[in-house]
């Protein structure tokens, strides 16, 4: 009977430590995962800053605040949940009213197609992870999808 006890102890044993080695190598690499990619979202925000300085801040403003009631804030807002259309915003325009934040808005948005899909998904990443927002990253291949589908009138 020890003998029979002792196999399964060691059983036992030797399972949880396959388990526990397991469960150690798979936190360790989604650890690495996330670092990395909270590493290339970062360096994407910088960059994306660089751009919204340039092209976007003239009408939403240097903390994306927007001007009321003529461009809307892409502070603390949902409206920027939707990946595809916010790249498709940017690579199209958008004219007609929209509603961000309850409020209305009704001004033109001009196309930003001559942006590079880097350069797009660079200033998304950094609207939709700055004042308050915090949204999955966006890649230039996603940018890239979207370019090549035919242009929505917004």
């Amino acid at each position: 009977m020890f003998c029979i006890f002792g196999f399964q102890l060691l059983s036992k044993t030797s399972v949880m430590r396959k388990t526990f080695l397991f469960t150690g190598f798979f936190i360790s690499a989604t650890f690495l995962v996330f670092t990395d990619q909270d590493k290339n979202l970062q360096e994407s925000m910088k960059r994306g800053k660089e751009v919204y300085t340039l092209y976007c801040q003239n009408c939403h403003m240097e903390k994306g605040e927007g001007m009321e009631g003529v461009n809307p804030p892409l502070a603390k807002t949902t409206y920027l949940k939707d990946t595809k259309k916010n790249i498709g915003i940017i690579l199209n325009g958008q004219t007609g009213e929209v509603v961000v934040n309850g409020k209305k808005y009704n001004a033109i948005m001009n196309p930003l197609n001559y942006l590079d899909d880097k350069q797009i998904a660079d200033v998304l990443n950094y609207i939709r992870n700055s004042w308050g927002n915090k949204y999955p990253i966006v890649t230039p291949a996603q940018v890239k999808t979207e370019r090549e589908k035919p242009a929505k009138t917004n």
